[in-house]
């Protein structure tokens, strides 16, 4: 659906316009003179992939979509990290109750917990990411099909913002990763741990965009968006970065729209 902003928190009404358009406009982010039009028609879809951090809009969509004939999944990014990082976070309590409400509406198995990005810092050290990750892994794991983390990849701009805060003195940013995406021992000891965990609570737990050495610890490599979850034949997309396994999809999101600010974000 949209790695650029968060559309069914902050534009499902234009998403549900659209649908009702029957089309879409979709401009290159490279090149905004670049413009294409996108059939929505459930006979021309294969599928929605929702990224978001707020699901109840989707979930009072849902009926509708399945009943129109639309494939979908929904991941929902939930770290519950300090509000310097995330200044726009919606309230722990809700989105956990959102969560269950949206499983119990089209299954567990369409239902996908975003762990990430990690961050590691004065303020989100690895004891502070077992304890949150312990109770969100507690209270998510009846209503959430797998897990998928991620660590924090240093963006330019994202990158920036986090560093201007060290400047500030407000935090202290450690690093995750050495030359050629080489994974430091604390971060890997990191997610061995977090694997552990999602283990005893019976969650699959999956990497998105990170080195396969990570199967070790049971975490394996994911597809973000993930063709075969709609019966198609896998198709790596190749403008995704490094080490994504996700197929080809079209995104009708827009950089730079996104009202949440999460200074971590690579999208705005």
């Amino acid at each position: 659906m949209s790695r650029r902003s968060d559309v069914p928190r902050f534009y499902w009404d234009w998403f549900l316009g659209e649908l009702e358009r029957g089309e879409t406009v979709v401009v290159n982010p490279f090149n905004t003179r670049q413009v294409k039009k996108v059939s929505l028609l459930s006979q021309d879809v294969d599928g929605f992939v929702f990224w978001t951090r707020e699901p109840y809009r989707i979930r009072e969509s849902a009926g509708m979509l399945l009943e129109r004939g639309y494939q979908f999944y929904v991941m929902v990014s939930l770290t519950g990290y300090p509000a310097i990082f995330e200044p726009q976070a919606p309230p722990l309590d809700r989105i956990i109750d959102d969560l269950h409400r949206l499983s119990a509406c089209i299954g567990s198995e369409r239902v996908f917990w975003r762990y990430d990005p990690i961050l590691l810092s004065s303020l989100t050290s690895e004891h502070y990411h077992v304890e949150q990750f312990q109770f969100l892994a507690g209270a998510l794991a009846t209503a959430v099909g797998r897990c998928i983390v991620s660590l924090y990849d240093p963006y330019a701009k994202s990158d920036k913002r986090l560093r201007a805060l060290e400047t500030e003195r407000l935090v202290e940013i450690y690093p995750l990763y050495k030359e050629r995406r080489y994974v430091v021992p604390e971060a890997v000891n990191l997610l061995g741990r977090l694997a552990d965990i999602a283990h005893q609570y019976r969650i699959p737990i999956y990497s998105c965009a990170e080195p396969d050495g990570l199967v070790s610890y049971g975490i394996l490599p994911h597809a973000c968006v993930d063709g075969s979850l709609f019966g198609l034949k896998k198709e790596k997309d190749p403008h995704q970065r490094s080490f994504c396994r996700c197929d080809r999809s079209i995104d009708i999101g827009r950089y730079g729209t996104c009202p949440a600010r999460c200074l971590y974000c690579y999208a705005w």
